[in-house]
């Protein structure tokens, strides 16, 4: 009894010593906390552990690493744990380490929450699709709500990274290739998962990753080498990152990729010279799984003790999972090698998100949710989702005007496996939710219409349920081939429901070959050789190269990857309820070989030479995209006339522009402006996106859109990293898209 009293009223105290007098700074609160703490303490605040056992069975016992752990939690030599989203093992684990530790620290509990918890909204790289700020912001928002109710404070999200390869699986967890559509949605992310106030219900703190540069990887190969000047990690790379800080992101999660010979996790120059020092940030710096460790296998660090050493010292404040710190930590302080205040400065910035969370006040307040919150809540939240799912679709063709199908159509048929797929909709990196739960494509076109038959053809993808292995695809097997083409013969019109299986993207999913996989072209060639009135319905995780497709098929919808509503959400779309207002945030390449792709490329010294072969080209092959970015039709028709551009306040250009919805029903434009900025003392893009408004239209309407550009989007970083905005002419371009728009130019005057 006394043991207990003892723990108790040194839990009372800790939770109370951040309350303390009123005019008591906060700084000043985590400053006696860490006072008190021993350095075995400060080590273990920054010491992330996965879940590794039963909460709800015996302790562990013995001397194995999972009693070891255990009696880690009791010391209060664990600062945060992963992968534990049961929210009576929360409590459990929370309330070991608040009653029986030394001065009951409260946990963090982080998990993967990337595009919902249990109701899954379409994947990242679709909802950046949508361009809709305020969309992806609720998105995040609802997302953040879900999880808090299982006990969850902190997620791994949102991806920051820019990419311009689409054979990186991870392209799915991102916004796509620009950094300035990248840097908004960053901050609509962290701010819908974060709110106005952490210690506000229903918010979790964000994770800005990977610092820095992983998208960056060569031949797109996860976790490969990355190698690149300060122009591209400056102007491209770093800008949203920089926008989570000033959106007040809680933590940032660094790189597992090496940048200019340095492993991200061990840069100083990223950790502390540009995100702690010139950027302010005043979160904490979190570790990808087991990437202190790994700089031992980068050849960075002999082993596991100086990877600690290098890691701390380079500012990574938490080590998830490579036990580094818990092992090595507190005797490198007292050997010399690490100076205890870089402890009390990680420590202190994680104690600083435990205490904008609220945890001090109330450790619990994350596992307070009943059991039946889920069930009452999601009716609302599918709607939401739903919203956000039809969003994101954008139409790459439409011949003939094929699309919207008729609601009175009849003798449809629906081909491919997917289209009865209730799994691989709901898109990888969905760890908190039930399998087989999306809508699926055939779910949804029954709410339209039951004149339709479905017929399977060739099974391309094994029903796989588990994250962590290769989706098998069969490319061999044709049983179903002959059924499918022959129900095609005498179809009034065919859909086909193509593409990737939802595994096939996100982290470890790095493809070299990025064509229908499969059977699939062949079962698309095979049925176009019967019938050519075909509706082509993707559903992927990254671009693909569909040059026959895009030559041969007249109607072709990206749905990506949607989520808990996918069906739904295509149905509406493919009869005319929804009209598609989807714009593409990756470029689709003509082929592999010309990756890295992406808009906002140089001209090169030889951009055309007419005929001659010495200029930049392949001889096989375009140079230019299949689908640019920024590329998504409509069922109706954007008419741009009137731009006008005033300069006569250099340090704010008024561009303006008149959109006109010239066809005849309702639809939404995303209005898209680019500048060029033809001759600096660093040499600068093609055009670069730098403004953008999404509006909706009813027909014959007609707006005038005025975008302000200030030196934010004027300028650029110079080689030092010093923000410069240089006089002189500047090119503009106001469009649909990232290739065809009106022109005009200005001049800003020294």
């Amino acid at each position: 009894m006394k043991h207990l009293t003892l723990c108790l009223s040194l839990s009372f105290f800790a939770l109370n010593a951040f309350k303390g007098i009123a005019q008591t700074a906060q700084a000043d609160q985590i400053k006696a906390l860490i006072a008190q703490m021993t350095l075995e303490e400060k080590v273990g605040q920054m010491n992330l552990y996965n879940g590794f056992f039963d909460v709800t069975g015996p302790a562990p016992s013995g001397n194995d690493g999972t009693a070891i752990k255990y009696e880690h939690l009791k010391k209060g030599w664990v600062g945060a744990m992963l992968n534990v989203n049961d929210p009576a093992e929360i409590r459990k684990l929370q309330t070991l380490v608040v009653e029986e530790s030394r001065l009951g620290i409260p946990m963090l509990f982080g998990f993967d929450v990337i595009h919902g918890y249990k109701t899954q909204a379409p994947i990242p790289l679709a909802e950046a699709a949508s361009w809709d700020l305020e969309a992806i912001e609720r998105s995040a928002a609802l997302a953040a709500k879900e999880a808090a109710a299982v006990g969850l404070n902190w997620t791994f999200a949102p991806m920051v990274d820019i990419s311009r390869d689409a054979r990186w699986g991870r392209v799915m967890e991102g916004a796509g290739e620009d950094p300035f559509l990248g840097a908004k949605i960053a901050k609509a992310r962290v701010s819908g998962f974060q709110g106005d106030d952490l210690a506000q219900a229903h918010t979790i703190a964000a994770c800005a990753k990977h610092f820095a540069a992983y998208g960056f990887a060569e031949s797109g190969r996860d976790y490969n080498t990355v190698d690149m000047g300060n122009n591209t990690l400056y102007n491209m790379v770093l800008p949203p990152f920089e926008a989570a800080v000033e959106e007040d992101v809680a933590s940032f999660m660094n790189a597992f990729n090496i940048l200019n010979g340095i492993p991200a996790t061990g840069s100083t120059m990223l950790q502390r010279d540009i995100l702690k020092e010139k950027w302010k940030f005043k979160g904490f710096m979190v570790s990808d799984w087991a990437s202190i460790s790994e700089m031992e296998t980068h050849g960075f660090a002999k082993d596991l003790k100086e990877s600690a050493q290098k890691a701390a010292v380079a500012g990574s404040d938490m080590d998830m999972e490579s036990h580094a710190y818990i092992a090595h930590l507190a005797n490198l302080v007292r050997e010399g090698a690490v100076s205890e205040s870089i402890l009390d400065e990680a420590v202190g910035r994680i104690l600083k998100v435990k205490y904008d969370l609220g945890l001090f006040e109330d450790p619990y307040r994350y596992c307070n949710v009943a059991p039946e919150t889920y069930t009452s809540w999601e009716k609302d939240h599918r709607a939401e989702v739903l919203e956000m799912a039809k969003k994101s679709i954008v139409l790459l063709k439409n011949e003939g005007e094929l699309l919207p199908l008729k609601k009175t159509a009849k003798n449809i048929l629906v081909l491919g496996d997917l289209a009865d797929d209730k799994n691989s909709p709901l898109g990888s990196w969905r760890l908190g939710s039930d399998d087989h739960t999306a809508v699926s494509f055939l779910e949804g076109l029954s709410a339209y219409t039951d004149q339709y038959r479905f017929v399977q053809g060739p099974k391309v993808f094994n029903d796989s349920t588990d994250f962590k292995f290769p989706v098998k695809v069969n490319g061999t097997e044709k049983t179903g081939m002959e059924k499918a083409v022959a129900a095609a013969k005498n179809a009034a019109v065919v859909v086909m429901v193509l593409g990737e299986h939802g595994f096939m993207s996100g982290e470890g999913r790095s493809r070299t070959k990025l064509g229908l996989p499969g059977l699939q072209q062949e079962l698309l060639k095979a049925v176009h050789a019967v019938n050519q009135n075909i509706v082509l319905v993707l559903m992927n995780g990254r671009p693909l190269t569909l040059g026959w497709e895009a030559e041969n098929i007249p109607a072709i919808l990206e749905t990506w990857q949607l989520g808990s509503e996918s069906g739904n959400a295509i149905a509406q779309v493919l009869f005319g309820d929804e009209n598609p207002s989807g714009k593409l945030p990756m470029t689709f390449p003509r082929s592999v070989g010309q990756l890295p792709l992406y808009y906002n490329h140089y001209s090169t010294g030889r951009p055309d030479s007419g005929e001659m072969v010495f200029w930049s080209h392949f001889i096989d092959e375009e140079n230019s995209p299949l689908f640019p970015f920024g590329h998504g039709l409509s069922y109706t028709q954007f008419q741009y006339n009137g731009l006008e551009v005033d300069a006569s306040d250099k340090n704010k250009v008024k561009v303006k522009v008149t959109v006109t919805n010239t066809g005849d029903r309702f639809g939404e434009e995303v209005v898209q402006l680019y500048l060029q900025d033809p001759v600096a003392s660093v040499v600068r893009p093609v055009k670069e996106l730098k403004g953008f408004e999404k509006i909706g239209l009813a027909p014959k309407a007609s707006q005038q859109l005025v975008f302000e550009l200030t030196n934010k989007e004027l300028g650029f970083y110079d080689q030092d990293y010093r923000w410069v905005v240089e006089p002189g002419q500047f090119n503009v371009m106001v469009g649909t898209d990232s290739q065809e728009g009106l022109t005009s130019s200005f001049t800003i005057t020294p």
